[in-house]
């Protein structure tokens, strides 16, 4: 007979072999009821490499990798460029790590054709310690308290109201360590990313042509610059709670004060890499006497004058802000200073459609193609639907 403490181990192991099942039969059964992805061309290439003839060796730097599909049943005039976040790779966007189809297949099935990145020294983008400086790497707590489990840690007002991840919250849970081996050392300096990912994205889209931006987090700093350089070729971003918000970035302290200014001060207002402003030059910048509401940052817009930035002043954009994540707390200061500079702004509060309970990661998360979904309506209605 088994003992009291073999059998709660036999039941452990039982229910793990129970979810594991789980997670590879529901999305075998999910894509036999949407029917197989037809794919009508596939690949990969590199965009902005050049060669250091300055260092040993004559190593290639700046590429970015680009990964793409295109869809036998091509509808949709523009591709969807996803670039992703900090720690992130592209992978993001091609599965969730409870097994499911992610957004790539997801714009695929509506016939849009879907590029997909590696940023510059990440993932198969290679990363040289010489060229590129340090690293910051994945941290256990970090990832939970800002993806995973914000609900546990309680640093911004909005943290208790995620419900959305796919699995557990701890090592050992089969979703968490996926999501946790996907991982990657990001670039310390963030200007210098945004300066390299900004050149490459630009050489993606002179390859390409006209194309959608879909950015997310860290690279939302990364799409105003492209857009910036070749605003001829961006048809619409969706930004996916991009880098913010605007002039300092926050430090969350918990309750009861929750919000606290980073000292720096972002030199475009939008990030570190210049933009074009009208009239010419650096913004001034005043931080608003009060907030929008108890549980929002006071957020910092141009002061007297606003220049506007004249090249993205064209391109219809889209922030996308969850329920619970760290952004719901200030993605209405980008909103507004986008705004306030004459670009065409759409605020997507996921709250406001029902859509319910998500945090930063959304993409990966339970809901994610109901979010998808909302993305996707909005590109039709707002940029296939212009002559």
């Amino acid at each position: 007979m088994l003992g009291r403490h073999d059998l709660v181990l036999a039941i452990v192991a039982t229910l793990g072999a129970i979810m594991a099942m789980a997670a590879v039969t529901l999305p075998r059964a999910r894509a036999a009821a949407d029917g197989p992805l037809l794919i009508a061309s596939q690949g990969y290439f590199f965009v902005g490499g050049k060669f250091d003839r300055s260092r040993e060796g004559s190593p290639m730097v700046g590429q970015m990798y680009v990964e793409f599909q295109i869809p036998e049943k091509r509808t949709q005039p523009y591709p969807v460029v996803m670039i992703h976040g900090g720690s992130q790779t592209g992978t993001n966007f091609t599965g969730t790590p409870d097994g499911r189809e992610g957004w790539a297949q997801y714009f695929l099935r509506r016939g849009f054709a879907v590029y997909v990145v590696d940023q510059v020294a990440r993932g198969r983008a290679a990363y040289a310690a010489p060229v590129y400086g340090p690293v910051n790497t994945a941290k256990l707590d970090w990832v939970q308290m800002r993806f995973v489990a914000p609900e546990r840690f309680k640093m911004w007002p909005q943290a208790h109201l995620h419900t959305q991840w796919p699995g557990g919250s701890e090592p050992g849970d089969a979703v968490f360590d996926q999501f946790y081996a996907s991982q990657m050392p990001s670039v310390a300096d963030f200007a210098k990313q945004q300066e390299i990912n900004r050149d490459a994205g630009v050489a993606l889209l002179d390859k390409i042509g006209p194309a959608i931006l879909l950015t997310h987090s860290q690279s939302g700093a990364m799409g105003w610059p492209i857009a910036d350089a070749r605003p001829n070729l961006v048809k619409a971003i969706v930004a996916v709670e991009p880098s913010g918000p605007p002039v300092h970035d926050i430090e969350f302290k918990g309750a009861p004060d929750w919000f606290g200014d980073a000292a720096k001060t972002k030199l475009s207002g939008l990030g570190e890499v210049p933009l074009t402003y009208d009239p010419p030059g650096a913004p001034e910048f005043v931080r608003e006497e009060a907030p929008d509401s108890p549980d929002l940052v006071r957020c910092w817009v141009q002061k007297g004058p606003s220049r506007q930035l004249v090249h993205l002043r064209g391109i219809p954009v889209l922030v996308v802000m969850s329920e619970a994540s760290y952004h719901a707390s200030y993605d209405h200061c980008t909103v507004k200073y986008l705004r306030q500079a004459g670009v065409e702004t759409t605020y997507l509060r996921l709250a406001d459609r029902g859509i319910r309970g998500n945090g930063h990661m959304m993409m990966l998360e339970k809901n994610s193609d109901e979010i998808a979904a909302a993305m996707a309506t909005w590109l039709q209605e707002t940029v296939h639907a212009r002559p």
